[in-house]
């Protein structure tokens, strides 16, 4: 199950996903994502690729790589 909220206030934007795997949250994050670019293209507006930032959030413990 996915789950997507896209919270925009004045030209800031923040868009948080959830979902079983990471491999389903880059799928819904690409369509969504393509969704925003067409609504900017149809508001002639745009968006600064190098002001944007990603950062994944997980509860699963990474296993630990030996040394």
């Amino acid at each position: 199950m996915n789950r997507t909220k896209v919270v925009a206030f004045a030209d800031d934007l923040i868009m948080a996903t959830r979902s079983e795997s990471l491999r389903a949250v880059e799928n819904c994050v690409n369509v969504e994502l393509s969704k925003i670019n067409g609504w900017s293209k149809n508001n002639k507006s745009k968006f600064n690729n190098k002001k944007s930032k990603v950062m994944l959030v997980s509860r699963r413990n990474r296993k630990k790589t030996r040394t």
